[in-house]
């Protein structure tokens, strides 16, 4: 690792006023502090986030569920409020990971990597979410643009993400054994606005799957969605699976979603 300095400001109008171009902001650090163990990126300043209370804490009100973004997954996952509002949304981020992971890593953190096989992107698309940062909200269909880029500018942070409380929403993933991380991972939705079918791990970024949406649409059940291919050009292929295997798993996740939400 090589060196660096270290701040840890109180507040989020500080943690952006002295953030740096060659500087990065520290959430639950899963992603970032491997990267500089390994020497794989270098930093001249870590602005650690945890210090600063507004980003921490879990609400509902008025149909939609409210989560800092220094809230971490097992604080989601085992939140009696998330459970009751998105059980699917605690589901998941009772999944991530390991023990280690869930109790240190951020849902912010974690959107804000945009790490093409994370669970919570899926999630956020999925569900309709909005993405709160400490100068505008964005939607979760705009803020995923590419591998490891999102729509945030230079410093803007992540504070919060609002998720409308869907009808009903089930996620299903092929984690990878070692890291479990998702092969694929599928999060479909019944929302007020009709089903939304996210993709996630298939790809270089979360997508939406359009046909599986238009299935659903006039029948919510697993097997409206069994038949239906997802093209295999621009899917990942790597040594943990090939494009056209991944394109196959879409569908095998998306009926077992579809099924457990219904």
């Amino acid at each position: 690792m090589y060196s660096f300095d270290y701040e840890r400001p109180s507040g989020v109008s500080d943690a952006a006023g002295t953030i740096g171009e060659e500087d990065k902001f520290l959430a639950g650090g899963q992603s970032l502090l491997p990267t500089l163990k390994l020497r794989l990126a270098q930093v001249d300043k870590l602005v650690d986030l945890g210090g600063i209370a507004d980003l921490k804490g879990i609400s509902v009100s008025g149909g939609e569920v409210s989560i800092g973004a220094m809230t971490t997954h097992a604080d989601v996952a085992n939140s009696a409020d998330v459970k009751n509002a998105i059980p699917a949304l605690a589901d998941m981020a009772g999944n991530i990971g390991d023990a280690q992971v869930r109790n240190r890593g951020t849902i912010g953190g974690s959107i804000a990597n945009n790490d093409p096989a994370a669970d919570y992107p899926s999630a956020l698309v999925a569900l309709g979410a909005t993405v709160h940062t400490n100068s505008r909200s964005i939607a979760a269909d705009a803020f995923f643009v590419d591998l490891f880029e999102t729509a945030l500018e230079e410093n803007e942070i992540v504070t919060k993400v609002t998720f409308p409380v869907p009808e009903k929403a089930a996620y299903a993933k092929f984690p990878n054994p070692a890291s479990r991380f998702a092969l694929v991972g599928v999060f479909v939705a019944q929302t007020s606005g009709g089903p939304r079918v996210a993709v996630t791990g298939a790809g270089p970024c979360v997508f939406r799957q359009s046909d599986m949406e238009a299935a659903l649409a006039g029948n919510f059940s697993g097997g409206a969605v069994s038949g239906i291919q997802t093209d295999a050009s621009g899917l990942n292929s790597d040594i943990h699976a090939s494009a056209d295997y991944r394109a196959h798993l879409i569908s095998v996740m998306a009926s077992r979603a579809i099924d457990a939400a219904g």
